[in-house]
């Protein structure tokens, strides 16, 4: 299991060697220091937790601050940002304080990236679940409404998970089986095929895919 913090610069498209289109992401990913190691023995499971972007010392907690000065990251900057990635148990791993780049992926592997969505605030039905609303004549009086969401008599409650108006986006959601187009080691940016989740400047977890697709034949 190989994985990387990134951040999502943007979109753009490039072109393969047979001329085909193809529309990528572009992430910085890396480099990310080794914060910690996690062990079955000490903690029950097997990760690895990396650091990425930069914090003035000042400005990063006294805890956070001790929690890396043990895996030697000090500084006038620190990590911004942690994360864990998981590994198999007895793998091989770096040591803390070591730095992962973008080089531990190469093109034509398959990623699975975890963001967090753009936040929407608080919708209504027909804009959060695509809802087709009431008739517009005739006495409608409902256009953009939800319509009957419970009954008078049995079971005279509103069943759990009734789709209704509430909080759109800003959920951390995994999108599985990008490909990586290309690697350019030397600026750590990858160009994956396709969309992730979130705005320009999001935080994302880059890490192998785990339900590989199968070669094509």
């Amino acid at each position: 299991m190989k994985g990387l913090i990134g951040k999502k610069v943007g979109m753009t498209q490039v072109y393969d060697e047979k001329g085909v289109l193809i529309p990528v992401t572009v992430v910085q990913a890396g480099p990310c220091v080794v914060t910690g190691v996690k062990t079955v023995e000490r903690d029950g499971y097997s990760a690895i937790q990396l650091g990425f972007g930069e914090r003035k010392a000042k400005n990063v907690t006294k805890a956070r601050a001790g929690h890396l000065a043990k895996a030697g990251v000090t500084g006038d900057k620190l990590p911004s940002v942690l994360r864990e990635i998981r590994t198999a148990a007895g793998e091989e791993t770096p040591a803390p304080g070591s730095v992962v780049t973008a080089e531990v992926f190469a093109a034509n592997d398959y990623l699975d990236v975890v963001g967090t969505t753009k936040g929407r605030g608080f919708q209504g039905v027909v804009r959060r679940y695509r809802f087709g609303g009431g008739r517009a004549s005739h006495g409608g009086a409902w256009t953009r409404r939800t319509g009957s969401i419970g009954c008078r008599e049995w079971p005279g409650n509103v069943i759990k998970g009734k789709r209704m108006p509430g909080h759109m986006g800003n959920a951390r959601r995994t999108v599985q089986n990008l490909q990586v187009v290309r690697v350019m080691a030397e600026d750590n940016v990858l160009l994956l095929k396709g969309a992730v989740p979130g705005a320009n400047g999001g935080i994302l977890v880059l890490r192998s895919a785990i339900k590989k697709p199968a070669a094509k034949k």
